[in-house]
């Protein structure tokens, strides 16, 4: 997935992330949803700054902050409230943790989703873990040419409700 990654410009992929957070937004879940833990998109993910800007002042917005092995939820307060945190991921100012029972929907980046919601994550595990504490709906948010007809899964992974590309939309079988 690295190597096709690179296969499209910056354009591209700031085109196709527009595309795919267009169709997230016709889902019901992501409409009816008030509180919302979502990621700040590293390089190749699809790009999520513009959208979080978009929908702060109508939605309360989560962001995850690496603490250990372990992700916490942190309020999103404004692009001045960002930091590198760990991996190079901007993180938001570590205020009081949002318990994952308080969010509503969570949208989760990975290397790759397969056509029955399955995810790969970048192997530490770090949303496997969040997401056992909790049975939100989950939304996997990735490019179409990040969607394969199966991946391995262990049996710790943690599958999607949906996944939403810049082509489709995918539910849970």
């Amino acid at each position: 997935m690295a190597c096709r990654k690179k296969e499209y410009s910056p354009t591209w992929l700031y085109a196709h992330s527009l595309e795919a957070l267009n169709r997230l937004e016709t889902l019901d879940v992501f409409k009816q949803a008030r509180r919302i833990a979502l990621y700040h998109a590293l390089p190749g993910e699809v790009e999520t700054a513009d959208f979080i800007e978009k929908w702060a002042e109508t939605k309360s917005l989560f962001l995850p902050v690496v603490e250990g092995n372990d992700l916490s939820l942190h309020p999103y307060r404004g692009k001045e409230s960002l930091q590198s945190g760990a991996f190079g991921i901007m993180e938001p100012g570590r205020e009081e943790a949002c318990r994952v029972d308080e969010i509503e929907l969570m949208i989760v980046p990975g290397i790759a989703f397969d056509r029955r919601c399955n995810r790969l994550g970048r192997g530490k595990g770090y949303y496997d873990r969040l997401l056992t504490t909790g049975s939100i709906p989950k939304i996997g948010l990735c490019f179409s040419f990040q969607l394969v007809d199966e991946i391995p899964m262990e049996p710790f992974d943690i599958p999607m409700d949906w996944v939403v590309t810049d082509k489709e939309i995918h539910r849970t079988p």
